[in-house]
């Protein structure tokens, strides 16, 4: 049990961290370019056309679009600032309805509505994996990590300040870009049965071949009547040669982590993009790489 009178440090982390730097009169560089642009365009409009309509008109549809620019400038929607989510919307309209794997083909035709609709190709952000396991995505090299985890609430303040200490290094030690994704999947437990029923034959009692039985029932029996869980931690960092001080610094918080290999990227990628399905066992081909063996399972 921890020493109550141990302090336990707490740091205090802004809220808007992530916030853009405000340029002139509280408004970011985003949002003077959009307010600028209207007013300049405006300007321009009324010094080249500006005989053609009365003034009264001109002031009306100045009033008018500044104080739409204003609204798109400043106005935020779904968590995104509102000229970037006019952006995605009007990209997502001119996008098809209908993506799948692979590419277009004209015999591959959705009638909706008595109106053909042709499938068009789900492009991954990633375009390569090599068997080190070094993706590429967004055209920058990416690795990553599978991670432990740990406690630290059950921690003395000493100890839970040294954690603190030694994540920070690791955040510090990032050169680019970095994520730490956790995920619950679907967890079969078949596997796991199969391995206990498998070696159940060389144990030397027969009481412990049959707990070992049991044991296996239970499993599956788990396995059929509730929905097991397990927790995936990814963390993804940028840089080819990134991934051995990641490690490292994972490694001073008490944390087992491992650079994943090609395959097990790409079984990765796999359960990430169908995630409510129960993950394949075993790995899975580097994108490239011929496949010369075929599971009979």
């Amino acid at each position: 049990m921890s020493n109550p009178d141990d302090p336990i440090p707490r740091t205090v982390v802004p809220a808007d961290v992530g916030e853009a730097d405000r340029i002139a009169f509280g408004l970011t560089f985003r949002q003077l370019g959009i307010i600028g642009g209207v007013g300049l365009t405006g300007f321009g409009l009324y010094r080249t056309a500006g005989h053609l309509l009365p003034p009264v008109a001109w002031i009306a549809a100045g009033v008018i679009g500044f104080a739409a620019a204003i609204v798109v400038a400043l106005g935020r929607r779904d968590g995104l600032p509102l000229d970037v989510w006019l952006r995605h919307g009007f990209v997502m309209s001119r996008s098809p309805r209908t993506l799948a794997p692979g590419a277009a083909r004209a015999t591959s035709v959705a009638v909706v509505a008595g109106r053909p609709e042709v499938p068009a190709p789900l492009r991954s952000p990633v375009t390569t994996v090599t068997p080190a396991g070094v993706l590429t995505s967004e055209g920058s090299a990416k690795v990553l990590i599978a991670c432990g985890t740990t406690n630290i609430h059950l921690r003395t303040g000493s100890e839970q300040g040294a954690l603190v200490d030694a994540f920070g290094r690791f955040l510090h030690s990032l050169t680019g870009p970095a994520q730490i994704v956790v995920a619950a999947q679907r967890h079969d437990l078949t596997g796991y049965a199969q391995a206990v029923v498998d070696h159940a034959p060389r144990l030397p009692h027969p009481a412990l071949q049959a707990a070992a039985a049991d044991h296996a029932g239970f499993l599956l029996d788990l396995d059929a009547r509730r929905d097991p869980l397990r927790r995936q931690v990814l963390a993804v960092v940028t840089g080819e040669h990134a991934a051995d001080t990641a490690v490292r610094a994972l490694s001073g918080l008490g944390v087992e982590a491992a650079a994943l290999d090609g395959p097990a990227v790409t079984s990765a990628l796999a359960t990430a993009v169908d995630p409510f399905s129960p993950p394949v066992s075993g790995p899975r081909a580097v994108p490239g790489t011929p496949i010369t063996l075929r599971s009979t399972s």
